[in-house]
């Protein structure tokens, strides 16, 4: 799971961290539970234990579930209900969810759990922790869930595994059975006792690891695409005062200032820009290069209301009923519409940051438009069809992530015999977010590529030749991109790998890296 050793992530009944989120999904952290957790959760079990040996009955510990909630569960008959629960929920169909988005859901379903609000036993809550320990991995499916109540079948999955029943794929990353897994571990199965099959599955976990993972991705992001528009700014020869920070205060949207600045620095000691009125004369850039700080810094906003969600929502103990002063009672927690809005929300942000990047490629490929550089950045024009095709790769992105910016959130479909008629969908946004993340990332890779041979194009970089050229940060992202495989300007060749790099130069943070080197930090 990860080299070297790994400081662990302790739970306990307060809830837990974005970082934490990422360091046990991505990088494999352990997890402990503190002595505070355990005996939460046991004061909580003793609960449920009253209430259980009560003639009264009581939801989800001695009735069925959902519109099966009338029928009252005599208690020989108590751990044959929630093992059904988990057998009958695990019902997902379609391709395999990622390793990480299913190691982000066991872990927030045990955060849950070490609240003391939901009335599993300690020792559940130890082998879910043994599980992640071990790098066992539940089989969890695309489809099944509705994002209430919660992420049921997912979850339901996961449950199975405690089992010892189902698939899992362990930590060498190949499937089997997952009673050969928990046994080559030294692992017990747990039997479910009351209420523990309902609280295993009731909740907003998986819509909130992705929600977390995808925000940590786009913090990264919107950063590499500040770096771009600049790139791409001083490759059309732009003026860079309509960065000033005064000009920003006049509408004060943190984000818009901090995309602003982030533009500034990289263009810090330039020799390209401010020359919009040498051969061709003009008295503004367009839009899609004048107004970058705005629309990036919309989006940065945008993901500063999703963290605020996520946040809240890792501070919550969503579970249904939940044991609270004492008692048991019902409630609607479970519902995904906050996380729901915030993923669809990010969605919009990111197509539209996709859509203004793309119209700043296609400005350094048309000789119309591009103040001196050669028709689609090609060597031989004509002979050559140059960046041509890498940009209608770029624009069949945008439009997939304008689709992909349709909310899931607005849709509802009833379900459980009318009982769940209104459900979130949220976690349909947060997997249609999660592609959209993915369809950015090459977006910006696509305008790095074609801004760094602009800039290779005009005078000055990457040789000895005096005279104004791209300023420091420019050239050291141009010297990372090429020595991480990034080829430049040339012939006609093969293009895909050179994309393929540039993505991943991306992708990786180093295009981050590399422009902090001659910038300093950037926000």
């Amino acid at each position: 799971m990860h080299n070297g050793p790994v400081a662990p992530v302790v739970l306990g009944t307060s809830g837990t961290s974005f970082d934490d989120v990422i360091a046990v999904a991505r990088g494999g952290a352990p997890v402990e539970l503190s002595a505070a957790a355990l005996d939460a959760m046991a004061a909580a079990r003793r609960v449920i234990d009253d209430l259980a040996a009560s003639p009264e009955p009581v939801y989800g510990v001695s009735t069925g579930f959902g519109a099966l909630a009338v029928r009252h569960i005599t208690p020989e008959l108590r751990a044959t209900l929630q093992r059904n629960i988990v057998r009958s929920h695990a019902a997902g169909l379609g391709p395999r969810v990622e390793r990480e988005v299913v190691r982000a859901l066991m872990f927030l379903r045990l955060k849950t759990i070490a609240s003391g609000h939901t009335g599993v036993r300690p020792e559940v809550a130890a082998t879910m922790a043994a599980l992640l320990n071990a790098g066992i991995t539940p089989v969890v499916h695309e489809h099944g869930s509705l994002g209430c109540s919660g992420d049921l079948a997912p979850l339901a999955h996961c449950a199975l595994t405690l089992l010892g029943e189902g698939e899992a794929e362990g930590p060498d990353g190949a499937v089997r059975p997952a009673a050969a897994l928990l046994a080559k571990h030294g692992i017990a199965a747990v039997e479910l006792r009351e209420k523990e099959g309902l609280a295993l599955l009731n909740g907003t976990d998986g819509m909130l690891g992705m929600l977390v993972m995808a925000c940590a991705d786009l913090a990264r992001l919107f950063t590499s695409a500040d770096i771009t528009a600049a790139l791409t700014l001083e490759a059309l020869l732009g003026t860079e005062r309509v960065l000033a920070p005064e000009l920003h205060a006049l509408r004060p949207h943190p984000g818009q200032a901090t995309s602003a600045a982030n533009m500034r620095r990289m263009l810090a000691g330039s020799g390209l820009t401010g020359h919009h009125q040498d051969d061709a004369p003009r008295v503004q850039d367009a839009y899609s290069v004048r107004c970058a700080p705005q629309v990036a810094g919309a989006g940065r906003d945008t993901l500063a209301h999703a963290r605020a969600v996520g946040e809240r929502e890792l501070a919550a103990a969503v579970d249904n009923p939940v044991v609270v002063e004492g008692r048991v009672e019902s409630n609607g927690n479970f519902h995904g519409a906050p996380l729901g809005y915030a993923l669809d929300f990010l969605a919009i942000a990111v197509a539209d940051l996709a859509s203004i990047t793309e119209r700043r490629t296609d400005r350094l490929l048309d000789r119309n438009r591009s103040h001196g550089l050669p028709p689609f950045l090609a060597q031989d024009a004509g002979v050559d069809s140059g960046l041509m095709i890498a940009q209608y790769t770029q624009a069949a992105l945008v439009a997939d992530l304008k689709r992909l910016a349709v909310p899931a959130s607005a849709d509802s479909i009833p379900s459980s015999a009318m009982q769940e008629d209104h459900v979130s969908m949220g976690w349909a946004a947060a997997r249609k977010l999660r592609t959209a993340v993915d369809g950015l990332t090459r977006v910006v890779a696509i305008e790095l590529y074609a801004a760094a041979r602009a800039l290779e194009l005009r005078d000055g970089l990457g040789t000895a030749v005096p005279g104004p050229g791209p300023g420091p940060a420019a050239r050291a992202v141009v010297t990372a991109a090429r020595a991480a495989g990034v080829r430049g300007a040339g012939e006609d060749r093969f293009l895909a790998p050179d994309l393929a790099a540039a993505e991943a130069f991306v992708r990786s943070g180093a295009l981050v890296a590399a422009a902090e080197s001659a910038t300093g930090p950037l926000d």
